[in-house]
């Protein structure tokens, strides 16, 4: 009889370690991108001559009017495949000159949306973007050849090549795949649709801002087809005084939620695609420089940066054209489709993982001031069957350590002393996709 329940207890052991359906689905979803159909359409989109956003919008062949309309077509095309699964439509903004200094005359800045909506939860978002448009070297010159192949058809084609996979299967949340515009002239194209999911009350998850996916060889002469970086500010900067003078003795400078979204990517990466290495840089962005997740994390949205990890200045913003030797211009022939399909995949595991999760915890509250243990507890989440409680030390960028404590809304991790760790709380589906590490909000004794 002990032999027999020894076993029993050893078989349901072993059964918890099985990959759900989800889990196993996350590598067909990585096989299922194809390099020769991002190529394909970043050649089309290159093609269009230039797409800078002040650029012709009547030809049907050159000019950003041409550009959109073909995105929103190839969406169409998607869901007309998938039964009619995308809400494809326009989101636009009016600018005028006395917006910016990189605005040479008033126009309409004009993203395109499709959105996949989810089947328990259609307000959560988890949003992928590339940029549609494209500049040439002084960025009021609207009429000068502007392929932009690398920046930023690479993640335009990554985006819909994203659709074209994901769309294929079901999702508990909502996944919005995006074509933003005026990225060059000043965000505008991200900041018009972050106030529109303000305005619809999105509880937007997570925004992946992918800008540049192709290229392998830097300036600095290094070739890499498997780094990557995923650029996230440490804190939100919709925080309160209140709120970051908190900081000051509870700990969180690095542990805003776009941090916590680049390690959620991180960590999957690292789980299914171990052959890349994903760079986590602490950083809204490049030195001194900016992309469309900003306008979504001004709002308080998790919002990051997906791009390559060698950039070639020489193929970025400059006319193209031939100077001591060197060939200038961000032109098809820079980009390597292998590496752009690895990136691509890297955001389509994400969108489902995160499309699949449930919502993270809210309200994570941590205790244990002088006391030998540490205690969290947290408001439970609908649809979670289960909670894990991650930690680490306090200088480690990724969560090493977790535990899993059950259907529970609170612990206690006995002999682990609060001082010494960092500590959050995600919640677990009936599939084993986890959400995001919620880090504490508040204290209690």
């Amino acid at each position: 009889m002990r032999f027999l329940l020894f076993t029993l207890l050893a078989c349901t052991a072993c059964l918890a370690q099985i990959p759900s359906s989800n889990q196993i689905d996350l590598y067909k979803i990585i096989d299922d991108v194809s390099a020769d159909r991002i190529e394909k359409d970043v050649r089309k989109l290159a093609g269009f001559g230039t797409r800078n956003t002040f650029s012709d919008t009547i030809s049907n062949t050159r000019g950003i009017g041409a550009a959109r309309r073909w995105i929103k077509a190839e969406f169409d095309k998607i869901s007309a495949e998938c039964g009619g699964c995308l809400e494809v439509f326009y989101q636009k903004d009016y600018v005028t000159k006395d917006m910016g200094s990189r605005i040479p005359k008033d126009a309409w800045v004009v993203n395109v949306v499709a959105i996949q909506r989810g089947t328990e939860n259609p307000n959560n978002m988890v949003m992928m973007s590339g940029d549609i448009d494209s500049r040439a070297s002084d960025t009021m010159d609207f009429t000068t050849d502007a392929p932009g192949a690398n920046d930023n058809a690479s993640g335009m084609a990554g985006t819909i090549e994203a659709a074209r996979v994901l769309s294929k299967r079901k999702f508990k949340n909502s996944i919005v795949y995006v074509g933003l515009s005026g990225e060059e002239q000043g965000l505008f194209g991200g900041k018009g649709l972050a106030e529109y999911a303000k305005k619809k009350e999105w509880n937007v998850i997570g925004f992946l801002n992918n800008d540049m996916i192709g290229n392998i060889k830097g300036v600095d002469g290094v070739i890499d087809n498997r780094e990557f970086r995923i650029f996230s500010e440490p804190t939100d900067p919709t925080d309160t005084d209140r709120q970051k003078a908190g900081r000051r003795f509870y700990g969180g400078e690095v542990d805003g939620i776009s941090r916590q979204l680049a390690r959620y990517i991180h960590n999957s990466v690292i789980t299914y695609m171990p052959e890349m290495k994903p760079m986590m840089v602490y950083r809204l962005d490049r030195f001194g420089r900016g992309g469309h997740h900003r306008p979504f994390a001004d709002l308080g949205f998790p919002g990051i940066r997906i791009m390559e990890a060698h950039e070639n200045y020489t193929q970025q913003h400059q006319d193209i054209r031939k100077e001591d030797g060197i060939a200038y211009g961000d032109v098809v022939e820079h980009v390597n489709f292998p590496y752009a399909r690895k990136l691509t995949a890297v955001n389509a595991i994400n969108l489902a993982q995160l499309a699949w999760a449930p919502t993270r915890p809210k309200s994570v509250k941590i205790g244990g001031i002088v006391e030998a243990d540490a205690k969290l507890k947290w408001d439970e989440v609908k649809d979670a069957v289960g909670y894990k409680i991650y930690w680490r030390d306090t200088t480690s960028p990724t969560w090493d350590h977790s535990r899993y404590v059950g259907n529970v809304t609170e612990y206690t991790l006995k002999e682990i002393v609060i001082d010494n760790s960092f500590f959050g709380v995600a919640a677990i589906g009936a599939d084993g996709i986890e959400s995001m590490v919620s880090f504490p909000s508040g204290v209690f004794r």
